[in-house]
């Protein structure tokens, strides 16, 4: 990363520690990104609606509103890419996050070339996902790309983003046994330090969505090795 490419790219960083905030602020702005700083999570929400950033950087635990609620409510209006940070070994708050719509996290503590890392692994991976008019369809379950949308004939299934890029690897890969760590790669990026069993969390999540309008099973686990879509 260099500040020439980074120029105009506005990042918030919402952290109460003062320690962790005048440690990442200086690093950020060096490498050419415009930072701005929220203490708690209700002027998190404030600042985001003011500064409008293009990436956030989000400490779970914040008082006044948790991490969690944060995320939440900036989910329901905004697909803003957020990186959380997330107490090291704390795998329930990352798993927790994740599904709430987190892009990716971060255990404290962190260097600051792990946070650049995955800062231009996510803006990497956003950028090569190109929504076009591409469709999937196995069996009945239906993928639309552009829309981001799933579906068994006339029954729409609720996906988060990362249970549809999940779904459309599976679809993608049909007949071939994905290892956890081959979906981690796709979805996450290769290298990405994310727990296994963080994949088994989200297949059941997807499952269990399917199940409530199919009988179909079209995601089999392979014991021992991962999982093969039929």
């Amino acid at each position: 990363m260099n500040s020439e490419k980074n120029a105009g790219i506005k990042v918030l960083v919402v952290e109460d520690d003062k320690g962790i905030s005048d440690f990442i602020i200086p690093e950020l702005k060096y490498e050419g990104f415009v930072v701005c700083l929220a203490e708690n999570g209700r002027q998190a929400l404030e600042k985001f609606e003011t500064e409008k950033p293009d990436l956030i950087l989000l400490d779970v635990m914040l008082p006044e509103l948790s991490g969690f609620e944060v995320l939440r409510r900036i989910r329901a209006v905004s697909n803003v890419p957020i990186i959380l940070e997330t107490a090291r070994g704390e795998t329930i708050d990352k798993i927790t996050g994740l599904n709430a719509g987190a892009d990716d996290y971060i255990s404290k503590p962190f260097e600051i070339e792990e946070l650049l890392a995955r800062i231009n692994a996510l803006f990497r991976r956003i950028n090569s996902f190109k929504p076009a008019e591409e469709k999937f369809s196995v069996r009945g379950l239906s993928l639309n790309v552009s829309r981001m949308s799933c579906s068994i004939g006339e029954h729409e299934i609720v996906l988060s983003k990362t249970e549809f890029l999940m779904l459309k690897c599976f679809i993608e890969n049909q007949g071939k046994v994905l290892s956890r760590t081959d979906i981690i790669d796709v979805i996450w990026g290769k290298g990405h330090c994310i727990d296994e069993n963080t994949v088994d969390v989200y297949v059941g999540y997807i499952r269990s969505k399917i199940s409530e309008v199919s009988e179909e099973e079209f995601i089999k686990t392979v014991r021992g090795v991962g999982y093969l879509m039929e």
